[in-house]
């Protein structure tokens, strides 16, 4: 399966620069505010479960790195990247791993090797689809989807970097533990994230 990087050129861009995002005053609530295509995004702050997984997959990268004795990689929870200039595009993955310090405000898409979404059910296709592209047109190498359906088992994918996108590389259901595509070798247990 491969999720197209493909950014569509019909859509115009809006008024924002990434400039302007950055300097915008995020919501003192937990919202986010996310620039896409020029236009900026709220999004309600994460509810429990959504924080929950965030957390538990933030511990696991954590461990992972500190056993592979990699100090040069940081991993980051919610903070902004600046995917790209000309598209106008910024964006708050719900964990991050970088490179090169973590020591920024915001991170430029070369610094990070890992980008972890987490899908509420209230995260829209077009958003779904729009922040896969925005990572892959980054040249983010490794990107992990997680999903929380409400009343329904934890669903995670794992993706590697192709040629021309994304490649599906694991999915797991609930209750299943997979070795997840990384920088560094780490097990996903499913079973963990409910």
């Amino acid at each position: 399966m491969t999720a197209s990087a493909e950014v569509s050129m019909i859509h115009p861009l809006g008024p924002n620069t990434v400039e302007d995002w950055l300097a915008a005053e995020q919501p003192d609530d937990g919202s986010r505010l996310e620039l896409i295509w020029g236009y900026l995004h709220m999004t309600p702050p994460p509810g429990g479960p959504h924080q929950f997984v965030t957390f538990r997959l933030a511990v696991v990268l954590n461990e992972a790195l500190r056993v592979a004795a990699r100090s040069d990689l940081t991993v980051l929870p919610g903070v902004g990247v600046r995917i790209s200039t000309p598209f106008r595009t910024g964006v708050i993955p719900d964990i991050s791993v970088v490179t090169g310090g973590f020591e920024h405000t915001s991170f430029s898409p070369e610094n990070v090797v890992l980008a972890v979404e987490i899908w509420s059910p209230g995260n829209t296709r077009e958003e779904r689809d729009t922040k896969i592209a925005a990572f892959a047109s980054a040249r983010v190498p490794y990107l992990w989807i997680v999903e929380l359906p409400v009343g329904r088992p934890v669903k995670f994918e794992g993706y590697t970097l192709g040629e021309s996108g994304y490649r599906q590389e694991v999915y797991a259901a609930d209750g299943e533990t997979v070795k997840a595509p990384s920088p560094v070798p780490v097990l996903v247990d499913t079973a963990q994230l409910r």
